[in-house]
């Protein structure tokens, strides 16, 4: 699977206000690992415009750094054929998709979901994962403990880097169940199906772990425990007392 975490810097917080993009980079991720910096995107563009005292203070972009850079139009075929097709991991995404529309519909380009196989909210889902705790970029950063001693303005490609990281702590293990098990010959992948349909195999022998891995088991969800600051998921799936009779 492609996917590209994405982020701009933007010249205010209102795309209703006549704000631009000014900086947008996209940071290319095949098959959950990072591809080398030359398979990244990062463009400083000229927004026309002035940014608000508000969005400079974060971004620290002057219009007189950005007065020769290239403006949305030059860069928005380069940008599209790099996202295309692929899967967007973004922080906070109505913020930067809302841009993204706003300057593809200046140019008569349609909407960045036109281009693109979906879209994932990594803010969205930490605030599923994590309600009621902080869940900016620094907070899951700390949460995580992924290093942002480089961070010391806002810039989309070092957000994208850190996002990267955190989204993989984030979704770790997801896909690794049974993994194993699927067949290096497509052609036979038609019989590893559920019991009861051709190529079934009938009911799975259930092993109990034995008191060596329960041990392990419950020092891995002490160490998920420290990293959430509270308890993990994990805990509210194990079995009550009255269950386990």
């Amino acid at each position: 699977m492609r996917q590209i975490i994405l982020d701009t810097e933007t010249t205010g917080l209102r795309v209703e206000d006549g704000n631009r993009i000014l900086e947008i980079a996209a940071v290319e991720m095949v098959s959950r690992k990072l591809s080398p910096p030359d398979r990244h995107l990062h463009r400083f563009i000229n927004p026309e415009r002035d940014s608000e005292e508000g969005a400079l203070n974060i971004h620290g972009l002057t219009t007189e750094f950005l007065a020769d850079k290239p403006k949305f139009a030059d860069i928005v075929d380069d940008f599209l054929n790099f996202v295309c097709d692929a899967e967007l991991i973004i922080h906070n995404a109505p913020f930067d998709v809302g841009f993204l529309n706003m300057e593809l519909e200046r140019l008569g380009r349609g909407k960045i979901t036109d281009y693109v196989s979906n879209i994932i909210d990594t803010l969205k889902d930490a605030k599923e994962m994590f309600p009621g705790k902080r869940n900016s970029l620094d907070a899951l950063c700390d949460r995580f403990d992924v290093d942002r001693s480089a961070r010391t303005l806002h810039g989309a490609l070092i957000d994208c880097e850190l996002l990267a990281e955190v989204y993989l702590c984030m979704t770790r293990g997801q896909d690794s169940l049974l993994i194993d098990l699927m067949p290096s010959d497509t052609h036979n992948r038609h019989h590893l199906t559920l019991s009861g349909q051709p190529g079934g195999r009938g009911p799975l022998k259930v092993q109990p772990a034995s008191a060596e891995e329960l041990a392990e088991h419950q020092a891995y969800l002490d160490t998920l425990d420290k990293t959430v600051k509270g308890n993990c998921l994990w805990r509210t799936l194990e079995p009550t007392s009255e269950q386990s009779e």
